[in-house]
This record gives C-alpha cells, sequence and structure tokens, in this order.
C-alpha cells in the first residue's frame, strides 16, 4: 500500500508540477506514477526532470542506460524501477530476456557493457567508495572520462528512483518484475 499520495491525475497534482506532467506526458504518451509521486514536490520533479534530461544528451547509448537501470534497480531491491525498467529495455531499448537477466546479475553479453554494468553495481554496493582498479576496468574497457562520469550519474539517478519509490511505496504501473533481493 502506498505510503505517499500518487496524485490521480495531472490536475489532482500541485499546480506547479502539472505544466512538468504535461511534458512528461507528450514525451510519453503516459505519466507513469513515479513522476506523479515526485510531483508532490515540483522542485523535487524538476530537478529529477532536468538531471534526466541531461543525461539523456550525454555520450551513453540508450542501451546500456537501460543496463545500467537494471542492475542499479535490482542491487537496491526497487521493485517498481525494475518493474519500469524491464519494460523500457525490452519495448524501447530492445534488450533481450538474456540481456536484461544479464543486467540483473550485474553483468552483460556485450563486454563493453558489461565493464559499465560491473562498475555501476560496484558503485552502488561500495556507496561511490571504488577501487582504483575499478575506475581503470572500466576506462580499460572503453569508456572515456565523460562517460564514466555519466556512469556514475546514471547511478546516482536510478538510485534516487529507487529510494523515491521504496520510501513511497509507488504503485507499480508496469508490468511487475520483482528483485531477487537487496
Amino acid at each position: 500500500m502506498p505510503r505517499l499520495p500518487t496524485p490521480a491525475s495531472i490536475e489532482a497534482s500541485p499546480a506547479a508540477a502539472q505544466p512538468l506532467l504535461h511534458a512528461v506526458e507528450k514525451q510519453l504518451g503516459v505519466v507513469p506514477n513515479l513522476f506523479r509521486v515526485v510531483g508532490n514536490s515540483p522542485a523535487a520533479l524538476e530537478g529529477y526532470l532536468g538531471l534526466n534530461g541531461a543525461l539523456g544528451k550525454g555520450e551513453l547509448e540508450a542501451a546500456t542506460r537501460e543496463r545500467i537501470a537494471l542492475a542499479v534497480a535490482e542491487a537496491n531491491g526497487c521493485d517498481y524501477c525494475l518493474s519500469a525498467h524491464t519494460y523500457l529495455g525490452k519495448n524501447l531499448a530492445k534488450l533481450s530476456e538474456a540481456e536484461i537477466s544479464a543486467n540483473r546479475n550485474g553483468s552483460s553479453s556485450d563486454s563493453k557493457a558489461a565493464a559499465a554494468v560491473r562498475f555501476a553495481v560496484k558503485l552502488v554496493k561500495a556507496r561511490g567508495h571504488v577501487a582504483d582498479a575499478d575506475v581503470q576496468a572500466v576506462k580499460k574497457a572503453g569508456y572515456n572520462d565523460a562517460q564514466v562520469i555519466e556512469i556514475v550519474l546514471h547511478v546516482a539517478l536510478n538510485t534516487l528512483t529507487n529510494y523515491v519509490n521504496e520510501v513511497a511505496k509507488t504503485e507499480i504501473d508496469f508490468p511487475v518484475v520483482t528483485a531477487k533481493a537487496a
């Protein structure tokens, strides 16, 4: 049962959040519950959308961003984000079931992407306190400095949504996928 309210519609959301939620609806065709929950704080919604939009213009490809989101959701035990990113991974990034499973397990069938996913999981588990060897491994796999920073920011962005959804107990509005264990 949700612990924080999910406004039933854009119009039921705080006035300052409504234009942002309309923009989400225009882009996605729907407004997933996550956005309406975060929209309880228009400032938080603006910040989330700003960082998400900026990272979407970064150097990491969409499939790698989804792989990271899946790995982080699994590592943090967030069923909402795991459900959302499994759906997005299949339908937008065109990831296979096997690839999604590998991502959830902290790897990938693509060797370069596997390095990013492994690094992302290490970031989560070590709360950012990774070793020099971890940074060197992701760089050796072919990621440049900007991409390493983007991986860190994608981990932070996904951790943010994982935490919001776990605190709020956001109702899952995607086909439900359950994390193995946090």
